[in-house]
């Protein structure tokens, strides 16, 4: 068996205070210098203890005379020495070795031919001088204590169960009966001392454990009596004796091996669950958005590697077990030392280039055993570096690099160097070792790739909310921000995603650089990041945002270009915006998405920062709660198309109306267009909406039909119908359904969702066209295309913007507007229609400039269909037209 540091003295049982659980290590370093001031107090207890019953038991038993006492003496201290060598050593679960020796039989044949005071002396002498050669000074006073209860409680007991017997027993009953109580005293004695060390072992251990030592106590002393009877009465007794104790050896090795197993499977089992664990508690500490997949992974000078380098010291009884550790090729190893110190200058040192150490750049993963007196002088050299006479080195290797490497230094047996099973054990342990150390290092990247965005190495959502969740339930006082950054879908429609991902990664780093290392941050998707400030005031947080922005507005080089992007900050925290005694909000999505609402509050507003209030919240709710219940109100007749009249100029003849959209909620109300449509339309609904009033349309162009009018409906158009191929043929389809010719249908379109894609809407537009369907662009001078462009759509009419003729009364430049759409209108063959029309002068201005068709409040605001019927009633008059059908004229 291999021997422990501080080991056990000449006894049964003996505490080997000096060997330390892992699972208690932390409880123990917690108590500091406790336990030795009363481990040192309970020594000095034992010893005067133990000396005083010495001195009450020679004063007590008789005297006996021995010839040759010295020589007698001399070798039952050899008897003990050569016991104690056999010692055989066993892991207690608690944390304490206990050593079990043959020390049983030189008692034996003390307690027959020796005076109690010789064989004491040879006790102490062959315990002591061993502890002194295993450099055990520190527990010479306890061992010693134990040392003299041993021998003092076997040689009392012995007399008094001699007495008792008298002439009744046999002569060696006790002889046999104090052998056994001598290690029992011992064992009893240590349970104490784990006591006293604050320690804990349980009943059922304590129990197994003395149980044990009596099994084995009783075979040593069993063997001892046996031999002494043989070797005095027998005829040639020495050769059954020497029979007897081989038998025993083997025995006794074969449970040595069996223990020895034991403890290797136990040792292993543990250093894989502690590396496991230290992988788990290290990959699952909260990231900020700033580490590497080898900073994860990166090995802390924590207990747990220190537990482990003790364990395999203990395993192997080694005098010195270096662990040099890394994760990722490119981090330094890092250096962990158990038992005697390691010179400076081998302390760090290299594994690759030039100036590798020769023990550390070892090819494969087998393990080397060197001796100073037979190596290389390379290895020579690194030995001497060291301090070491031998040592046991084995590489650590993953699949793909070097993990570390495991040294282990100068056997500690009496007699002997590392072994085979030492070489086996170190080998398997490594293997274990290294095996428990990728799968942490594949762990770890995982959990890295799974919490952190690919690109930027920030934190992605599942990370931030892993990251922000906890301290946000400790700091009230904090804020979640969210940054949008503009123009990168303009970068990666002209130069491709790589040069729009180059600035969302720019971006990422200074945004790091402007909050510091220790924020969490993190890439939500495309250009959006969030970040959590802790303990920050929504002052402060403006102020920061602000320098966000600025900071996101310096120019990125992209290409051979410089391009500036602005970006819209958005933030919300556990109270922003609440009143006083409202619960407060912690969950990291819900601040997230109240920050969002900010940020397209700020948007939409015109603004840059903007923090959550309440009402944003019920603004968006009130929107959602229109787009789930818009098909539902159409079904229901909440929604209604209204009519406003259009009249030629100067003629005022009407000759149609403009479809517009209505709806009465029976929960808000009257609901503005502006306020809905938008909506609707992001919410993809804006088919059935189109759909719906230009069904509506052509029924009430279908009635005048039947009462001989021809009036037209104009009915306005979503971008989203010109992407769609198969619009033309569904207007086609209506058309035919109500009965009405394509020239009494006006589609109308903004200049802006033409020019969107014009790609895209003009075979829309061509075939509407060649239906026969009048088609008008409506709010015109608004966007950013002009006339000559126009030329090339296959349009009908433009309507001027009503902005523009408001204002021509009082601003010279409105009326320039005007009047050149309606000149190059009439140049490109198109008829123009005036949007706004609200007083005499307006309408004089523009049939004094040709324009063809007006429509405003001053010929009628939007009215229902029976309102509009009864308009068209009392505000026009009928007349026979040039085509036999009926005219509507406006009335002055």
């Amino acid at each position: 068996m291999p021997d422990h540091p501080g080991a056990a003295e000449p006894g049964t049982a003996h505490l080997e205070p000096g060997h330390h659980d892992p699972a208690r290590a932390e409880a123990w370093q917690a108590e500091e210098q406790g336990p030795d001031r009363r481990f040192l107090f309970f020594s000095i207890l034992v010893l005067v203890s133990g000396l005083v019953a010495a001195g009450l038991t020679s004063w007590w038993l008789p005297s006996r005379d021995t010839p040759n006492v010295v020589v007698v003496g001399l070798l039952l201290a050899l008897g003990f020495l050569v016991a104690e060598q056999l010692a055989i050593n066993i892991d207690v679960r608690t944390g304490v070795s206990w050593s079990i020796s043959f020390c049983e039989i030189p008692l034996v044949i003390g307690l027959f031919v020796a005076p109690f005071e010789v064989v004491l002396a040879a006790h102490l002498l062959a315990g002591v001088g061993t502890l002194l050669v295993r450099k055990v000074q520190d527990r010479i006073l306890y061992n010693a204590g134990a040392m003299i209860f041993e021998i003092t409680s076997a040689f009392a007991v012995a007399k008094w169960v001699a007495d008792v017997l008298g002439d009744f027993g046999p002569a060696w009953a006790g002889v046999l009966a104090g052998a056994l109580v001598a290690p029992l005293s011992s064992t009893l004695l240590a349970l104490v001392c784990v006591r006293v060390l604050g320690r804990s072992m349980r009943l059922n251990a304590a129990v197994r454990l003395v149980l044990r030592t009596l099994v084995l106590g009783l075979v040593n002393a069993s063997m001892g009596v046996v031999g002494y009877q043989v070797v005095s009465h027998a005829e040639a007794g020495w050769p059954l004796l020497v029979l007897a104790l081989a038998g025993l050896s083997a025995l006794y090795i074969a449970y040595s091996g069996l223990l020895r197993e034991q403890r290797d499977l136990e040792a292993l089992a543990e250093v894989s669950l502690i590396v496991a664990r230290s992988g788990h508690q290290a990959a699952a500490k909260p990231s900020l958005g700033r580490t590497e997949p080898a900073d994860v992974a990166e090995i802390a000078d924590s207990d747990e590697w220190q537990t482990i380098a003790d364990r395999i010291k203990d395993q192997l009884g080694a005098a010195r077990v270096v662990l040099r550790l890394r994760f990722e090729p490119q981090l330094p190893l890092h250096t962990v030392v158990s038992g005697d110190e390691l010179p400076p200058e081998s302390h760090d040192v290299e594994a690759t280039g030039s100036r590798a150490d020769a023990l550390l750049r070892l090819p494969g993963a087998h393990v080397r055993h060197f001796r100073r007196g037979d190596a290389t002088p390379e290895i020579r050299h690194a030995l001497l570096r060291r301090g070491a006479d031998e040592a046991l080195v084995v590489p650590l290797r993953s699949a793909s690099h070097l993990l570390g490497v495991v040294e282990a230094h100068d056997k500690l047996s009496r007699w002997r160097g590392f072994g085979q099973a030492d070489v086996r054990l170190i080998g398997t342990m490594a293997s274990h070792l290294a095996t428990a150390m990728d799968n942490r290092r594949l762990l770890a990247t995982l959990r890295h790739d799974a919490y952190h965005d690919p690109l930027t190495n920030l934190l992605n959502r599942p990370g931030f909310r892993r990251a922000a969740g906890d301290p946000l339930r400790r700091h009230h006082d904090s804020v979640v921000l969210r940054v949008d950054l503009d123009v990168l879908s303009t970068v990666s429609d002209a130069l491709g995603y790589a040069w729009s991902d180059r600035m969302v990664v720019a971006a990422g780093r200074r945004l790091r650089d402007a909050l510091g290392p220790e924020v969490a941050l993190a890439r939500l998707e495309g250009g959006q990041f969030a970040a959590l400030l802790l303990n920050t005031s929504p002052e402060q947080a403006h102020a920061i945002a602000e320098r966000l922005r600025a900071e996101l507005a310096a120019p990125y080089p992209v290409d051979r270009l410089t391009v500036e992007a602005n970006s819209v900050v958005g933030y919300s925290g556990p109270r922003c915006g609440e009143h006083e005694g409202a619960p407060l909000e912690t969950d990291v999505d819900a601040l997230l998405q109240r920050a969002d609402v900010a940020l397209r509050a700020a948007r939409s507003s015109g603004d840059t920062v903007k923090a959550y209030l309440p009402t944003m919240g019920q603004i968006f709710l009130r929107r959602f709660q229109l787009v789930t219940q818009f098909r539902q109100a159409l079904e229901s007749g909440q929604v209604k198309v209204h009519y406003q009249p259009k009249v030629a100029l100067p003629s005022r003849q009407v000759l149609g109306v403009e479809a517009l959209v209505r709806w009465r909620h029976p929960e808000f109300g009257r609901l503005d267009p502006d306020e809905f449509v938008p909506a609707v339309e992001a919410a993809g609904l804006v088919d059935a909406l189109t759909t719906f009033v230009m069904d509506q349309a052509l029924i009430r162009v279908r009635k005048w039909m039947d009462r001989g009018l021809r009036i037209a409906a104009a009915v306005n158009l979503s971008v989203r119908s010109l992407d769609d191929p198969s619009f033309p043929d569904r207007v086609a389809e209506a058309l035919d359904r109500h009965g009405v010719p394509p020239e009494l249908l006006t589609l109308e379109l903004t200049e802006s969702g033409v020019m969107a894609d014009p790609q895209r809407a003009l075979p829309v537009l061509r075939r509407l066209h060649t239906l026969g369907v009048v088609l008008a662009v409506d709010d015109f001078g608004t966007g950013y295309s002009s006339l000559a462009y126009l030329r090339q759509l296959p349009v009908d009419e433009v309507k001027i913007d009503k902005s523009f003729v408001l204002g021509m009364g009082t601003d010279l430049g409105d009326l320039a507007v005007v009047r050149s759409i309606v000149e190059l209108g009439h140049s490109l063959g198109l008829t123009v229609v005036a949007e706004g029309v609200e007083d005499d002068a307006a309408r004089d201005q523009l049939a004094g400039m040709g324009c063809d068709v007006a429509q405003g409040y001053l010929i009628s605001r939007p009215l229902s269909e029976s309102r509009l019927e009864a308009w068209l009633q009392a505000r026009t008059m009928q007349a026979r037209g040039m085509r036999d059908e009926t005219v509507l004229t406006l009335l002055s």
